[in-house]
């Protein structure tokens, strides 16, 4: 089920709600994840069991670790234990199969794993959670959830169950402790907003932007190899806004749902194609995965307190990983290095001369991201990283873009434009006149459910992920 489906829309959160708002305070987290399971269940149940074992797992864990570290005299390797239960799910259903064709490639003929195709529902993301979970309260940063309830309805949290965001326990325990009064009428309304907002940003903006790169590599597209180097180009920044646009808009759909049940979280996005270096890209995209691996791998490692030298190192593992927990393919390992080359030559000497200047530090910004996309989409089929570089690098002919400019024009200018503070500002002014408001975003609910009628129900980008 995904947020943008008819069945979501209309039957399971309208449901959802109002089971919940209807609910005794004490109960409202045992609704939360009954309805976290059916969300979970509703396309198979094949991998219920594989979650409800690791949130076990680490409750028990959690509460180990609780305990005074003298009755507990190997107190040090649970957390260990935890990361090898966690990681070791992950990395089965994510990239065994990966690990095997790569050692296949140096002739050693091992059998593949018969995996499902499709990876366990959010086992990305909450898997990030439980980890965060137990180191957390393994340095005295939270405490251990006693309520196996609670516990399993923060992991299960239907709101960040596809694509996150990866909000760490510590972050909403104190409303999952909330009794009374968790939702207010003016956390439902900003929810609402978020919501319309964040779907938007998914059927209007993504969906139909996307179709242009689709109608280049896709099945029935012209084929990349067909393609001249401007249509290239343009291609990878359609690609570009769709995934901005994909992703902001779930991350707004979900902390909108979550504010609809009384949880206020942190933004995932904050316009990271208005930044002036690949630094303050990388501040601004994807913040709670970032922010993940600053407090759980770089800063454990050191972070920038062993010398230049060990902070290289330290950014190098960094954006390895960051490039590893995207895809189980060579393509993101590429292109997590990419940015680590990219910020380490930032870091060296060139960011002190991005902050003098004004317009080309955006350009050179946009540049490298857009750049990185076209490695990042390198997995799909039809975008062939070598062929795709030869196509951006090497001036070639081919299909002409303007057939594509004169069909997609109009929503690659709405794209920039929505990229810029500027829609901000503007409902900022509308919220000063209540009508106005009200019939803007009556007016966005329209045209956002009749997208979604007559849309194919597409799922998330990085739900692939």
């Amino acid at each position: 089920m995904v947020f943008n489906s008819v069945v979501f829309l209309f039957c399971f959160l309208p449901l959802a709600l109002l089971l919940y708002y209807a609910a005794p305070g004490r109960a409202k987290n045992a609704v939360i994840l009954a309805e976290s399971l059916v969300f979970y269940c509703w396309t198979g149940v094949q991998y219920l069991p594989l979650i409800l074992v690791l949130i076990a797992v680490n409750y028990l864990l959690g509460l180990a670790l609780s305990l005074p570290a003298e009755k507990l005299p190997f107190r040090r390797f649970l957390p260990l234990v935890a990361v090898l239960a966690d990681l070791g799910a992950l990395i089965y259903f994510k990239y065994a199969n990966f690990l095997i064709d790569t050692l296949n490639s140096f002739g050693l003929g091992l059998a593949r794993l018969s995996i499902g195709a499709v990876l366990p529902l959010g086992i990305s993301y909450y898997v990030f959670k439980l980890i965060s979970y137990v180191a957390d309260v393994y340095s005295g940063k939270a405490p251990a959830e006693k309520n196996p309830i609670d516990f399993a309805a923060y992991v299960l949290f239907f709101p960040q169950l596809i694509i996150g965001p990866i909000v760490k326990y510590r972050e909403m325990a104190d409303q999952l402790h909330t009794v009374k009064n968790r939702c207010s009428l003016a956390q439902i309304e900003q929810g609402a907003q978020l919501f319309i907002f964040g779907l938007a940003k998914k059927v209007i903006l993504a969906d139909s932007i996307g179709a242009l790169w689709r109608g280049i590599i896709g099945a029935d597209g012209v084929g990349l190899a067909n393609v001249s180097t401007p249509l290239a180009w343009l291609g990878i920044l359609a690609y570009s806004f769709q995934l901005y646009f994909d992703f902001a808009g779930y991350s707004e759909m979900s902390n909108g749902l979550a504010a609809m049940l009384g949880f206020d979280c942190p933004a995932n996005f904050n316009l990271p194609y208005i930044s002036a270096s690949i630094t303050e890209f990388w501040r601004r995209w994807h913040i709670s995965l970032s922010g993940w691996f600053r407090d759980y791998i770089y800063i454990p490692l050191g972070g920038n307190r062993k010398g230049a030298a060990r902070q290289l190192f330290n950014m190098f593992v960094v954006w390895a990983a960051t490039g590893i927990w995207h895809g189980a393919n060579w393509n993101f390992i590429v292109w997590g290095l990419y940015y680590f080359v990219l910020l380490t030559i930032e870091k060296l000497f060139l960011l002190k001369y991005l902050k003098k200047g004004r317009i080309w530090p955006h350009l050179y910004t946009l540049f490298f991201v857009v750049l990185g996309w076209g490695i990042f989409t390198a997995s799909d089929p039809g975008a062939p990283l070598g062929l795709l570089m030869q196509k951006l690098f090497l001036p070639q002919s081919g299909v002409s873009p303007v057939y594509y400019l004169r069909c997609y024009g109009v929503f690659l200018l709405l794209c920039a434009v929505c990229s810029t503070p500027l829609p901000g500002m503007l409902w900022k002014k509308l919220c000063r006149c209540t009508p106005l408001k009200l019939l803007a975003f009556a007016g966005l609910t329209v045209l956002c459910t009749a997208y979604v009628v007559a849309a194919t129900n597409a799922s998330a980008l990085y739900a692939n992920f």
